[in-house]
């Protein structure tokens, strides 16, 4: 029975987080990975704090690595927080989980950075399973001074 002709089945699969290789092989359905995304991006809380001269973006990821977190700045001011977390290798066989809660899997985070976000002034730091992505503010454009203009006399 060819079950691609049920869409059902791809939300059912898609609400279960039913592993790739089980679903039907071959099916392509771009509303997938839209869902994937999604429950990634709400798995992911964060702080967003704004410092007199920096904005913080602090998010949880607890058991990841900071070499395993990827940070980017898309076109657009975008800043992007991504990574996956692996579940551990079972070393025995005969080893099963009773119980599993936390969340394993990829994780993202888009931000939208105000535009007096200074892209040259960004840090990343990860300290405890808490990453801080640093980003500096442009300094406030100087008002305009009125310019006099001298009056010629004929």
């Amino acid at each position: 029975m060819d079950f691609g002709r049920f869409p059902i089945i791809s939300i059912l699969e898609d609400m279960l987080e039913v592993p790739e290789e089980h679903s039907e092989k071959g099916r392509s359905n771009p509303s997938r990975a839209y869902v994937r995304d999604q429950k990634a991006m709400a798995a992911t809380p964060a702080d967003v704090i704004e410092q007199p001269d920096a904005y913080a973006f602090v998010v949880d990821m607890p058991g990841i690595k900071g070499d395993e977190i990827k940070v980017q700045v898309e076109s657009d001011n975008v800043l992007v927080v991504s990574g996956e977390r692996k579940r551990e290798s079972k070393e025995n066989e005969g080893v099963k989980y009773v119980r599993m809660e936390r969340r394993m899997g990829k994780f993202m985070r888009k931000f939208q950075l105000p535009e007096n976000a200074d892209l040259e002034k960004i840090s990343a730091s990860c300290n405890d399973g808490v990453l801080k992505v640093t980003v500096g503010k442009l300094p406030p454009p100087e008002p305009k001074k009125p310019k006099t203009i001298q009056v010629q006399v004929a």
